[in-house]
């Protein structure tokens, strides 16, 4: 059970993080509570109504609580320009806890990101090592990912380009990803009613033709091409054995940092379009020996954070209290690049950062007082 923290306790230990942020450069930026919905559904689809706070507001339309403060901020610094910043914030933010009652849907969070575009690999040691330095006194354990290789490992299959498409949607939901997989590489079939009606209009007959009146949102023509859509892709052939078996073993690895390395360079072999991806990584595991860290002891995971950081598409981590398995993560960050992209319309500038919970960070210390 997570122990209720007082809210003056939690904003003093807030400030004292925030104050430790600023230390390090950072330049103090606030947004709004009430964000526009459009862009965050735009962002992550509409998924996100599950876990946000939607309302309506009569002049500037469907808005959400702010369900977090790195899509404000890299829109607010996209439109100043998108010069190198260091930024810091503290606030609220809200999110649905329907599958983790326990947790509050009200917290604190501060944060801290880094906009250069200069040395991703020395940005990315920069964040990792503050992050760690900040909460270096709690015993913390380290994760470390990469969406990068991932994303990387998806381009490099030998599927179509709507395949392709169709699973980098859906690698932030693992269940969804494998069932595709699955299904690309011949070893599920799709719904029996489906796979007739595909066929039968394949074959050059008319499924709507009986169908009756159309009441939903879709037309007759927006039928149609779904249907030519998914007469294609039952015409396309398996994902090769060999290329999932290496799919498998990317999502899979679990190592410290150097023989995850290892492993991913013999992979390379057999998936050149890794080559990139994982010279990046050796890059940072580079660039944050240059800071102290003792890369040897550093977990890595591919699949870090495949559940809860939807717009992070490089470098991931996150920190967590070994001995409470049952608390979230204290920490969580990452590269994101391509938001700054979306955000920036026409303009990028890569970027890293990451959040703490301080009321998360004052749990931990109650529990362990009382264990």
């Amino acid at each position: 059970m997570i122990p209720a923290i007082d809210k003056s306790q939690s904003l003093a230990e807030a400030l004292r993080l925030r104050r430790f942020f600023l230390d390090a450069g950072a330049e103090l930026v606030d947004a709004h509570i009430l964000q526009p919905a459009g862009t965050l559904l735009d962002l992550y689809g509409e998924d996100i109504r599950a876990r946000a706070y939607v309302t309506q507001d009569p002049e500037r339309g469907e808005m959400m609580l702010r369900p977090d403060f790195t899509v404000p901020v890299v829109q607010q610094h996209m439109d100043a320009g998108a010069a190198p910043a260091r930024y810091t914030y503290l606030g609220e933010v809200f999110r649905k806890q329907e599958e983790h009652p326990e947790r509050p849907s009200e917290y604190l969070q501060v944060g801290f990101e880094l906009f250069d575009d200069a040395n991703p690999a020395r940005a990315d040691a920069e964040v990792f090592a503050l992050f760690a330095e900040a909460l270096a006194d709690l015993g913390l354990r380290p994760a470390t990912g990469d969406f990068g290789i991932l994303i990387a490992a998806i381009d490099g299959l030998s599927l179509s380009a709507p395949r392709r498409a169709a699973l980098m949607r859906h690698l932030w939901r693992p269940r969804r990803f494998r069932k595709l997989v699955e299904r690309f590489a011949g070893k599920r079939t799709a719904p029996p009613r489906r796979a007739a009606v595909v066929e039968a209009y394949g074959a050059g007959g008319d499924p709507l033709a009986d169908a009756g009146p159309f009441i939903g949102l879709r037309s007759r023509d927006e039928v149609l091409g779904r249907l030519d859509r998914l007469v294609a892709d039952a015409a396309e052939p398996p994902l090769p054995a060999a290329e999932l078996e290496l799919l498998d073993h990317i999502l899979d690895l679990k190592d410290m940092c150097p023989a995850a390395l290892e492993q991913l360079r013999d992979i390379t072999v057999d998936l050149p379009a890794l080559q990139s991806a994982v010279q990046r990584f050796e890059q940072r595991l580079d660039a944050m020996s240059a800071r102290g860290i003792a890369v040897d002891a550093l977990p890595f995971e591919a699949s870090f954070g495949r559940t809860t950081l939807e717009y992070y598409d490089g470098f991931v981590f996150g920190f967590a209290a070994p001995d409470m398995p049952g608390l979230p993560h204290l920490a969580t960050g990452g590269r994101y690049d391509a938001l700054t992209r979306v955000l920036g319309r026409g303009r990028e500038m890569p970027a890293v950062g990451g959040m703490v919970r301080p009321e998360t960070v004052l749990a931990l210390r109650e529990l362990r007082r009382n264990a």
